[in-house]
């Protein structure tokens, strides 16, 4: 069996070069060769990654259980800057919706409410609480803020990711 990053690595070759069952002859000129994630979220737009992850991270697809741990292992192995960027775009999205962020401070159990100064764990707490109660807001933080995805191991999200991949390459025909 491949390992998780293996498995992630072949679903996005397999997407860039449109091998997937619900993409008929798609041809390499309609569809771009992304060589990695990174190159995949380097070259699309927040607004086709919107697109992307649609409906596919939600709880009701990946239950809460299983997520929790592969955010706090993908947070953790995201750049601190990139860590503070997610923190900070989750606050302000939570703040449209009339959430203090000291507030979520104190209920969620933080060390501070200033992303600059969160550990991994807090921003792990924080991702969790959104991706439970605002699954909204997750995903548009996700689009904005990608580099969480690439570290996302769990064979069951990479599958769920490719399919959402699938559905847009799809719709570039």
């Amino acid at each position: 069996m491949a390992s998780s990053e293996q498995y992630k690595r072949q679903i996005m070759k397999d997407l860039a070069q449109g091998d997937v069952e619900s993409i008929d002859d798609t041809t390499a000129e309609s569809t771009a060769e992304y060589q990695n994630f990174d190159d995949f979220a380097q070259r699309t737009t927040p607004d086709q990654r919107r697109q992307l992850f649609g409906r596919s991270l939600h709880p009701d697809q990946i239950p809460t259980s299983q997520m929790e741990p592969e955010l706090q292992q993908a947070i953790a192995q995201i750049k601190p800057n990139e860590r503070d960027d997610v923190a900070r775009a989750f606050f302000k999205q939570l703040k449209g919706r009339g959430l203090d962020d000291r507030h979520l401070e104190q209920q969620l159990g933080l060390s501070t409410h200033h992303p600059r100064r969160m550990s991994a764990d807090d921003v792990s707490k924080l991702a969790s609480f959104v991706y439970h109660n605002h699954p909204d807001i997750f995903r548009e933080v996700l689009a904005e803020q990608p580099g969480i995805i690439k570290f996302l191991s769990n064979p069951v999200v990479a599958g769920i990711i490719g399919v959402a991949a699938a559905k847009w390459l799809g719709s570039r025909k």
